[in-house]
């Protein structure tokens, strides 16, 4: 598995320069977080400006394998047109960079009241099979999350096996999972019999922890108590090798040199799993 830290640790910072100051701190990988990306999109054609900060971050040691996906696209909006041009853009643009992986939220919410799970499912699969079709050609694979969905909201992807479903309706072509332990640690917590359920289908992960009270992205063994010694058995287990990717905006509310203690902290707590497990 390769270390990699969310962009959006470095939120307060530039795309570029949150690559420097993780290149300082001495990890290798990142994924792009949304913000960042929404960044790099507002310069202009997403597939040079994709090309230019790709070339720019694997010049400074740094490898975004991974990105974010706009976070809160309504992905089933009634102007699917719309939407599909937007999307399509944010994949030319992860595309450039050379990413192999971008993590994308299926929607649960842009549906009339008393929507069924399985005619939110087929939507989603419909705008997903457009998505992917534009990826022909290409070895970009796009990573469904286990989400958190409201009560009274018939959900879509809270669990593997409505992941699974949703690919196996596709077709799987492209597409694949993407594990959040902090929201799998607020519904059924078993986060090793997710990843053995998910298999070869699990590409992508964030990590993060919390205490159950709240979506709350804390790093790993610190305040919550999602067991990430088991989570790391099962990924071996598995044969997982993408990122190990910590999703922790929690642990950013402090100075840039406090932060990167913290990364220091967080390679050696995982180089005592790896040696460990």
């Amino acid at each position: 598995m390769k270390l990699s830290i969310w962009s959006s640790y470095y939120i307060d910072f530039s795309p570029e320069d949150a690559i420097l100051e993780i290149a300082k701190n001495g990890w290798q990988y990142t994924e792009l977080s949304d913000e960042h990306g929404a960044m790099l999109l507002q310069r202009g054609s997403a597939e040079k400006v994709g090309a230019q900060f790709g070339r720019f971050a694997l010049d400074h040691g740094v490898n975004p394998m991974q990105g974010h996906l706009w976070l809160g696209v309504p992905l089933c909006d009634p102007d699917e047109e719309r939407i599909v041009s937007i999307m399509k853009n944010w994949l030319d643009l992860f595309c450039a960079t050379g990413m192999k992986t971008g993590v994308l939220h299926c929607d649960a919410h842009s549906f009339p009241e008393g929507t069924s799970t399985e005619q939110k499912a087929e939507k989603n699969v419909s705008v997903l099979r457009r998505l992917t079709d534009h990826l022909k050609g290409t070895d970009f694979t796009i990573c469904l999350e286990n989400l958190l969905v409201p009560k009274n909201c018939a959900p879509v992807v809270d669990s593997v096996e409505q992941i699974q479903r949703i690919i196996a309706l596709h077709g799987g072509d492209h597409l694949g999972i993407c594990l959040d332990t902090g929201h799998l640690n607020l519904t059924d917590r078993d986060q090793a019999g997710f990843i053995r359920k998910a298999g070869s289908h699990l590409k992508a992960l964030h990590i993060a922890d919390n205490d159950t009270s709240g979506d709350q992205h804390l790093m790993p063994f610190g305040k919550g108590n999602v067991d990430f010694t088991a989570v790391w058995k099962a990924l071996k287990e598995i044969g997982y090798d993408g990122l190990y990717n910590l999703e922790i905006p929690g642990e950013r509310l402090c100075p840039p040199e406090i932060r990167g203690w913290k990364l220091d902290y967080l390679k050696k707590s995982l180089e005592y799993l790896n040696e460990s497990v």
